[in-house]
């Protein structure tokens, strides 16, 4: 059996990074997205994912994105993605780009994060 989504967490003051390789997909869903769940739930209520290393995000990963990133709002937090040209084209096939708030880097989305702060 091979684990198909890995990742790391990073809690800083005011967000929680998430680092993530291999595939978000039917598979991996609903851990990750119970894992994620809960860690808004505790705090910080931003969230960066970092899926830059993501091989392949499915309709079921795309869903658990949508449903972090409402999560996220209805707890006063953001969810910024950094993304990767991959993920990037999943996500524009179905016009979230904006909703999921889709960075080009790691940089960009704290930039970003700062921004929404002040």
């Amino acid at each position: 059996m091979t684990v198909s989504l890995r990742g790391t967490k990073d809690v800083q003051d005011n967000y929680q990074l998430f680092r993530l390789t291999g595939l978000l997909d039917a598979f991996s869903e609903p851990n990750f997205r119970k894992a994620i769940a809960n860690c808004i739930e505790e705090g910080p209520k931003n969230i960066i994912l970092d899926l830059s290393q993501i091989d392949f995000v499915d309709s079921s990963g795309l869903g658990a994105l949508v449903q972090i990133a409402k999560q996220a709002q209805n707890n006063k937090g953001s969810l910024q993605i950094v993304s990767n040209p991959r993920v990037t084209q999943t996500v524009k096939l179905v016009r979230l780009q904006e909703f999921l708030s889709l960075q080009p880097t790691l940089e960009a989305a704290l930039e970003n994060l700062k921004d929404k702060k002040q």
